[in-house]
This record gives C-alpha cells, sequence and structure tokens, in this order.
C-alpha cells in the first residue's frame, strides 16, 4: 500500500513537473498569451473568436515546458529566457500591428518590413511610434515584461540568499504533498479535455504548413474548419512560411521569361507611356470634383478634350506589392492559375519588338537595400528577371520625382519601332510633408478650417494636398515630353489613401481582410486616365474615339496589360479582348473582386450607390 502510494506521488510529480519546474514562465506566458487573443479580438467579430483558445494555449505551454524539462535544469534558464523574449516580441509587435492597422501578423505585414528601407523605416517611427503607444494595449504587454523580468530578478536573489528557516520549507513541502494530487486530476483532466477539443485545429495546422504551395494555403484558409492562428508566433510563423513559397515565383517567373509568343505586332502606338503614381486617392483630385486646386494641369488638359478622365476604376489591393503583381502578369483576379503563371506584360512588349524602358523612385536595381523576395518589386530588382523585361532601367532614388524625371532625360533610348516606357513615382506615399518641395508649398491648415477635424488633420490634409499638387506637376511634366511625338500616355494610381474622408479621425490605409465600402471608396477607388498627342490623335481617330467611348466603363487595373496590348497593336495568345474597355467585346460584367474576397460592384450597391 505504501509503495503504491509512493508510486502515486511520483506519477503526480511528474505529471506536475512541466508547469511546477517552470512556474513563473508557465504562469506569465499564459497571461501573455491570454492578452494577445483579447487584445487582438474584433469587435465586428470578424475574425470569430476561437472559444478554445484558452484550453489551446493550455496544452501548448504544457508541451513546449515538458520540452523544457528535456533541459538539466541549471541550463533551463537559457532557453526559457530565449523564449520569453521572442515571445514578448512578437507579441508586442502583433499587438500593435492591430491596434494601429486593424491586422495582426501576417504574410502581408511581414512583405511590408521586408520592402521598407531605412529611408521609409524612419518615417513610419516618426509618423506612428510615439508615447502614446505606451497608453494602449502595448503598454500592458511591457507591463508584464517588466513584471515578468522582476519577478525573475527576486527569485534569483532569494534562492542565492537562502534564508528561509527550516520549518517553513517542511510546512511549504506538506503542502506541497497535499495539492499534488488535486493539482495532478485538474491538470490531467485539462489535458484530456484540451487534447481532445483542440485535436480538430491541430490538424488543420498541419494542413496548412504542409501545403507546399499557395493555391494549397488559400484553399486551406477556405476551408470550413481552417486553422485558427491565435497567437502571434503561430501568425508569424505562418507568415514566413508563406513567404518562403511565394519566393518560389521568382524562379518560375525566372524560368518562364522568353517563352511569351507573339504573333504580329502593327505598332499601333509608337510611343506608349505608363506611369503609375503612388497612393492617391482619387477623391482629392480635381478631374473627380475636389473642391481644392491641386491637379490644375490635368484638369486644363482634360478641357482641352484629349486628357480622356475614366470614371469608374479601382485597385484590387490597397497595397504596392500585390498591385504591382496583378498590374504586371496578364493573369486577370478568378483565374484559376496564379500571377506568376502568366506573362509579364513587358515581356510580352519586348518579344512584338518594342523598346521597354523602366525608370522607378522606389524599387532600383542593384541599390544597396533591394528587395529580392516577396515584396511589391522583387520581379523588378532580381538582376537576371530585369534584364530579361526591360532594356533600360534607371539605377537611382531620388528624393523627389522630379529627380527621376531628370536622369530618364540622361538614359539612353532603345533602338526600336516602338516603344514602352514605364514611370514609377513616389507620388504621395507617405509621409505626404516629404514628398514635395518645402517651396512649392501652397496649402495650410488654415484652408480646412470648414473640415470638421482636428488640427493635426489640417496639418495632415495640406501635405497630402501640397504632395497631390506636386504630383500634377510631375504627370505634366511627363506628358510634355511626348507632346511632340505620336504618343498615347496612361495614368493610374497603384491605389488610394484615406485621408480624413468618411473616416474623420483617420489617414493612411486599412489592411482588414474584407474592406469596407468606406475603405473601398478611400483606398482602392483610383484616378485613371488616357492621354492622346495631337500627332496620336490625327494619325488614330479610331482609337481616341474608342478611349473617349470607354471613360465610364467599369474598369479593374489587373485588366491593364490588355489594353497596353491593344495600344501595342500586339497579337499574341495571351490577349484576352473581354478585359480591355476599347474592344467592342469588352465584358463590362466582370466581377471587381478586392483581396480575393469582397466584390466592389455588390459593395457599392448594397451601400446605396
Amino acid at each position: 500500500m505504501r509503495n503504491m502510494a509512493k508510486a502515486c506521488r511520483e506519477a503526480a510529480g511528474l505529471l506536475l513537473a512541466p508547469i511546477t519546474g517552470n512556474a513563473s514562465f508557465f504562469v506569465f506566458m499564459y497571461v501573455l498569451g491570454w492578452l494577445c487573443v483579447i487584445f487582438t479580438e474584433s469587435p465586428d467579430g470578424i475574425p470569430p473568436s476561437y472559444r478554445y483558445a484558452p484550453l489551446e494555449l493550455f496544452v501548448d505551454l504544457y508541451a513546449l515546458c515538458a520540452l523544457l524539462c528535456l533541459v538539466p535544469r541549471r541550463m533551463r534558464c537559457v532557453p526559457r529566457v530565449l523564449f520569453a523574449v521572442a515571445f514578448y516580441a512578437v507579441s508586442i509587435a502583433d499587438v500593435y500591428c492591430f491596434e494601429r492597422f486593424n491586422t495582426s501578423l501576417s504574410p502581408t505585414m511581414l512583405l511590408l518590413v521586408g520592402e521598407t528601407n531605412y529611408d521609409e523605416a524612419s518615417q513610419f517611427f516618426s509618423s506612428y511610434v510615439g508615447w502614446e503607444v505606451l497608453a494602449s494595449h502595448v503598454g500592458w504587454l511591457l507591463a508584464l515584461a517588466f513584471l515578468h523580468l522582476g519577478a525573475g530578478i527576486v527569485g534569483i536573489v532569494m534562492r542565492r540568499a537562502r534564508h528561509l528557516p527550516r520549518v517553513n520549507e517542511e510546512i511549504a513541502a506538506r503542502c506541497s504533498c497535499l495539492c499534488r494530487f488535486p493539482s495532478a486530476i485538474a491538470v490531467s483532466a485539462l489535458l484530456i479535455w484540451g487534447i481532445a477539443a483542440t485535436l480538430p485545429n491541430k490538424s488543420a495546422l498541419f494542413k496548412l504548413f504542409s501545403a507546399g504551395d499557395l493555391g494549397k494555403v488559400e484553399r486551406a484558409f477556405l476551408d470550413e474548419n481552417k486553422a485558427e492562428l491565435y497567437l502571434p508566433v503561430y501568425r508569424l510563423a505562418f507568415s514566413v512560411y508563406a513567404n518562403r513559397l511565394a519566393s518560389g515565383q521568382l524562379v518560375k517567373l525566372t524560368e518562364s521569361v522568353g517563352s511569351s509568343r507573339v504573333d504580329s505586332c502593327s505598332f499601333r502606338s509608337p510611343d506608349i507611356v505608363l506611369v503609375i503614381g503612388e497612393s492617391h486617392n482619387r477623391h482629392h483630385s480635381q478631374l473627380y470634383g475636389y473642391e481644392k486646386a491641386v491637379s490644375p494641369r490635368q484638369k486644363a488638359r482634360a478641357d482641352e478634350g484629349r486628357l480622356v478622365v475614366f470614371s469608374d476604376v479601382v485597385s484590387p489591393w490597397n497595397l504596392t506589392s500585390f498591385v504591382f503583381k496583378n498590374m504586371f502578369s496578364l493573369q486577370v483576379i478568378g483565374d484559376a492559375a496564379g500571377w506568376s503563371d502568366y506573362p509579364l506584360f513587358p515581356e510580352v512588349f519586348r518579344a512584338a519588338g518594342y523598346g521597354v524602358t523602366f525608370v522607378t523612385n522606389q524599387f532600383v536595381a542593384d541599390a544597396a537595400e533591394s528587395i529580392c523576395n516577396f515584396s511589391g518589386g522583387f520581379f523588378m530588382t532580381d538582376r537576371e528577371l530585369s534584364s530579361r523585361l526591360f532594356d533600360v532601367r534607371n539605377s537611382n532614388i531620388h528624393e523627389f520625382d522630379e529627380g527621376l524625371l531628370a536622369e530618364y532625360d540622361t538614359l539612353r533610348r532603345p533602338s526600336a519601332k516602338g516603344n514602352l516606357t514605364i514611370f514609377h513615382l513616389k507620388g504621395q506615399h507617405a509621409e505626404y510633408r516629404r514628398k514635395y518641395p518645402r517651396d512649392r508649398k501652397v496649402f495650410k491648415p488654415t484652408d480646412y478650417k470648414h473640415r470638421n477635424v482636428n488640427n493635426h488633420a489640417r496639418w495632415v490634409l495640406a501635405d497630402y494636398d501640397n504632395a497631390t499638387l506636386y504630383n500634377d506637376s510631375i504627370l505634366d511634366a511627363v506628358i510634355k515630353r511626348f507632346e511632340n511625338r505620336e504618343a498615347v500616355v496612361v495614368y493610374l494610381s497603384d491605389h488610394g489613401e484615406s485621408c480624413f474622408g468618411f473616416d474623420r479621425d483617420k489617414f493612411g490605409r486599412t489592411h482588414s481582410d474584407r474592406p469596407s465600402y468606406e475603405t473601398a471608396y478611400e483606398e482602392y477607388e483610383v484616378p485613371f486616365w488616357i492621354w492622346c498627342s495631337e500627332k496620336y490623335e490625327a494619325a488614330h481617330p479610331d482609337v481616341m474615339s474608342e478611349i473617349r467611348e470607354a471613360a465610364d466603363k467599369p474598369f479593374m487595373t489587373d485588366r491593364l496589360p490588355h489594353l497596353l496590348i491593344y495600344l501595342g497593336g500586339i497579337s499574341c495568345p495571351s490577349y484576352r479582348p473581354d478585359c480591355n474597355p476599347l474592344s467592342a467585346e469588352y465584358n463590362a460584367g466582370n466581377p471587381r473582386i478586392l483581396k480575393n474576397t469582397t466584390d466592389y460592384d455588390k459593395l457599392r450597391n448594397d451601400y446605396g450607390k
């Protein structure tokens, strides 16, 4: 009987060892995990709460502490400290992103970090990180981290002091013995319940992390029993995994470049110019009825009749990274295959005999901070792929976009029957006050006294409108360089930017999975126009007429390559006339899906527009 009791005590002690042997670590990590679950809970229930989070957190921590017990006691503090530091850091980043950008750690957030250079990082910290962070939920996590540190220091001091009387040790041992069996029963019950309840999620996690390609990952997330990434560390692990899968697209692109088939090319437009703006909210443009004179040059050209404004154009994403992939690939949102399975339009133009020039003020090949991984410009900055897509590239980043135009003037033009020139501007990318020269400042905070916003918002509005006015001068300067040629210029912004419109307290962008109409209005509706020179209009009155007739057709920028291929007079198997608004075969009823989740037209109709 005595042996049985001893065996039971040993079994109970063994069962409790992961917790008792790492008591402080277990308690603080559980509190940290639970706070993250609470702090990243969306108030509108999207995503829905994971009801088994407390149980799964207990099971996960128990398993981790069981592994720690395999480490000798004297050395165990090292992995515990490393785990704690990593968990606190990831949790703080996750909660901060959720509070500031309405999204937890995700492949998108990791992508943004990957494509951020030193200058952008410094602008981010100056704009978004301040003492107010301490008053947010992040402050709770920081307080918990310092409390954990303090408890660890006190524990070390107590162990070294060894000042407790022997009698107290005996009392503690007896109490521990009395509590051991009830504690062991409770822990056993929690483990059995937790494992049974959370086994489906663990199975879904295994399925997700063994998917092998992004298509299977997307399908796994559409599954009814999709994996719940309920902790920041899981979300970070998934983000890294998804980015690694996406990097394989670069290999696929590089291998496929050069295989595009072109049957013929009439060089319908000898000079095609594509200007890609950045973060241009079309509702801050006179072309779309904005009250301030932020685009007088564009408006003057529109009044002349050869700059045709398209009234109903949206972007599929509000992130440059995803927009560029969809904008450069001949894939259309909704196609079964991924964007990297289709040709990129610069490749098609080169195969047709066009000389292709790409000048960018964001993605520069061979720059010290070039991005060659999962980012918006990875296929732009990869040396080998870039050389196959473009004949001419610029090599410098400029403080302002006029510097980019000056560098363009120094570049050697390719010798070809036709030329495709792509300008990628900084535009109105945050931080707005750094996107225009100080001597070009026109608007002041006092110009927005009629707006029901605070003083800080008036400063931001003034900076945004000054950047927009400066952008207007850049666009006019681009046009002037092609006025005496048979040229057509297409301008659009990669996405928009909230600037105290529907939400008077907000500027920047929202990265929720399902955009609201307010977000779509500010961040997905984009300016889009086509300008034709006098020589072009005289030589192609039919195309000019088609452009004017298409001005009010619904369009999404993922279909841009098909419009450009038509303007080039290129005949190839990849061209789809149903995606070209200038074609009689254009399908204006093609769904316009935002972020692969939301039908823009349904969203607008439901809102009452």
